[in-house]
This record gives structure tokens, sequence and C-alpha cells, in this order.
């Protein structure tokens, strides 16, 4: 499918297609207990990831389109890198005399290219945890434009399969394109030429703080188990770096994720996060219009505030660095677009075949549509740091 499908001609988000209406279905499913609704999680994530791949691409995040002439020529592949080149400026890991792909020409980086690639992990490596990963496009660029170790959690394990394949075909080394082991003893794949590396792991997200700090959650089965160096024992501090792209909306206990990222960043590490709000003081009608469909449709917990995410992070330790910027008329698109894409009868029937939950999903698309029109769903990036 086109990657630069036109944008339906009404904004509103309340135009339905043939499909939409033969398959709608009432909202407002509660979620009985939080493992329940990661359940939900795990399975849609398990079930729906291929199809994902298949229309979003390796990134499954929103696009960024921040002028009117990249709204009228940029692609989605390219939106969606606009958006982590964003967050990379907003969080200062790419200073402006960079490049936009993280290129620099410096003699002292290239100094340090070659010692990483001569001695992966060493101290001046930048290790990076990306929460909530995906299929890992996000996990393998920034490991390629950084040089960076970079680990990659997600509660789904297929999302892992995926991912580790994708990287394996994109590694520096010809063994993993011919299905070979490219994996080192840490199940770090190479990528890219500045020593850049990836690595996959199936974990919920909130037991990231014991699984990298070396306690009980440790002995959770994956390609590796915590290392010093890379997750630190028994107090953490072992990553420069905690990425979530649209994740946390997902999690129960937003507050545990804060304390956890506070306790697995280094001194002077960075927290990066891209996600989905609601907008401030909305009545109930609005709410119930606008942003029930979209917890429900989208498998969320109470969406919160931007201003809570900063409440929540500065009470964890975190000092914000930069932000709540909020970018929501100019990732929007991403959602016209994604309304076009979805028009396909195979997908509604898959859909149709995973029950209610499926038919859920696929409705919320009108309803994010329709938040953004009314300014009562938000979108915004924000950085902190652990002084």
């Amino acid at each position: 499918m086109s990657a630069t499908a036109s944008t339906p001609a009404h904004a509103s988000g309340d135009e339905t297609t043939d499909l939409s209406k033969q398959y709608d279905t009432p909202l407002g499913l509660a979620h009985t207990t939080m493992q329940a609704l990661k359940d939900r999680i795990k399975l849609h994530y398990d079930l729906a990831s291929d199809y994902y791949l298949n229309l979003w691409g390796e990134h499954i995040h929103h696009g960024y389109w921040p002028t009117d002439s990249s709204k009228a020529a940029d692609s989605k592949e390219t939106a969606q890198l606009n958006l982590i080149r964003l967050l990379l400026s907003i969080s200062d890991l790419i200073p402006e005399e960079r490049g936009g792909d993280g290129t620099t020409t410096t003699e002292q980086e290239q100094q340090q290219q070659q010692q990483q690639q001569q001695h992966p992990l060493q101290s001046q490596q930048l290790r990076v945890l990306d929460v909530g990963c995906g299929v890992g496009g996000t996990t393998r660029y920034l490991a390629s434009a950084l040089g960076a170790a970079v680990t990659g959690i997600t509660i789904s394990g297929k999302q892992v399969q995926i991912a580790t394949r994708l990287s394996k075909s994109a590694a520096a080394e010809p063994s993993a394109a011919e299905g070979g082991s490219s994996c080192d003893d840490d199940g770090f794949i190479p990528l890219g030429d500045k020593g850049g590396m990836v690595r996959f792991i199936e974990l919920d997200a909130e037991k990231m703080g014991e699984y990298f700090s070396g306690g009980p959650e440790a002995s959770l089965s994956s390609s590796s188990s915590p290392k010093e160096n890379d997750g630190g024992k028994g107090t953490g501090g072992g990553f420069d770096v905690v990425w979530i792209s649209e994740a946390l909306s997902h999690f129960p206990n937003k507050a545990l994720f804060f304390q956890n990222t506070h306790r697995l960043l280094r001194p002077g590490g960075k927290l990066v996060l891209a996600d989905w709000f609601k907008a401030e003081d909305l009545g109930n009608g609005v709410f119930e219009a606008d942003i029930k469909p979209i917890e429900d449709g989208m498998l969320l917990p109470p969406l919160c505030t931007q201003q809570e995410y900063v409440n929540l992070a500065t009470d964890a330790g975190l000092k914000l660095l930069g932000g709540p910027k909020d970018i929501s008329k100019d990732v929007s698109k991403t959602w016209d677009i994604s309304w076009s894409l979805v028009q396909n009868p195979s997908l509604w029937a898959f859909a149709f075949s995973q029950g209610r939950d499926g038919i859920a999903f696929l409705q919320a698309f009108r309803a994010m549509r329709r938040g953004y029109a009314n300014g009562s769903f938000r979108y915004a990036v924000i950085s902190f740091v652990k002084p």
C-alpha cells in the first residue's frame, strides 16, 4: 500500500465506511483486573504484529509532519523518522550541529566508534533501554545512528521473534542474512558501522526494575541474563537512556514505570518519552464521546494529562529536561492515513475473527481522528534527566 495515501476529504473523524458500519460494535467493555488487561494487550500484539508490520512498517508509532511542506510531501515512513529525530533533539542526544541521522565527523567520535567495534559495551558506549519496542524499528535506528547498545523489551513474544529476525537481516555480519547466528554472549546483534547493537527480550515492563537490577526477575527466560554492565546488580543505574514511545499509555501503574526508570538510569541519564494524552479539564460528555472509545479500543487504562506525567516523573526523582512539547496538530495525519489503510476487507475479517477487541481496535481509529480534530485527544513529547 502507498505510504503517501491521500487524506480523506473529511477531517472530523466521524465519517464511517461500509466496512466500519458492517462491523460496528458497542464500546465500554470493562477490564476486570489489570492482569486481564495485560493479557489482552499481549494477545493483541501477538496476533496483530504481522499486520502492523505490513501496514505501518517497522516503526509502529505516529508520524510527525512539522511544516506545511512536510505535510504535503513527506511519506508516512519519513514522518516516523521525523518523530524519532525530534525526540533525540528534545533530549539533547544529538546536538544541533549534528546531522539529522546522528552522524558527526569529529576525530574523537571516530576514535570512539573504532573502540566500540573492537570491544562492545565499553564504558563510552551509550546504553539504551527501549521500552515497548514493538518490532524493533526504533531500536535498530538508535543503535545504528548513535552507535549504541540498545535493549528492546516488549510484552509480546511474537514481537521479539519479528524484531530479532528483522535485526539479523539488517546485521553487519553476513552470517545474519544467511540465517546464521550473529549474536554475542549477551544476545546482542551488531548493526551499522558505528558499533551499534540490539537485542530483544520478552518482558512485562512493570518488572524491568527488578529484572535489570539482578533481582528475582533476572531468571526470566530471555536471550541473555542481566549483566552488571547492562543493568547493574542490586542498585541498577546501568542505562544512559530509557526510551519509551507510545507504550506508557498501556501501563496500569505509570508511577512504577517512572520509579523503575529512575532506578535503572545512571546519574545524568535521560528518559525520552512520546505518548498519547487526554486534554486538561474535559467534561463528561466529551470524555465519553472522544476519550472512552480510544481507551476501550486501544486497550488503555485511563489516559493521563501531560502534567500528570510530569508530576509522576518529578515525584520519582527525575528532572524535566525538555517539553512537554504538544505536537498534536503535526501528528494527526497519522490517523487519516491509517483510516485509509485499514479499509481492507481482509483486515476487518481478521479483526472480526479475533472477537470484540479486534473490531473495537479498528473502530477506535475514528475516535482517534475525532479526538484530534476536537482537541480532546493530545500527543506530546517530553524528556527528563536523572540528577
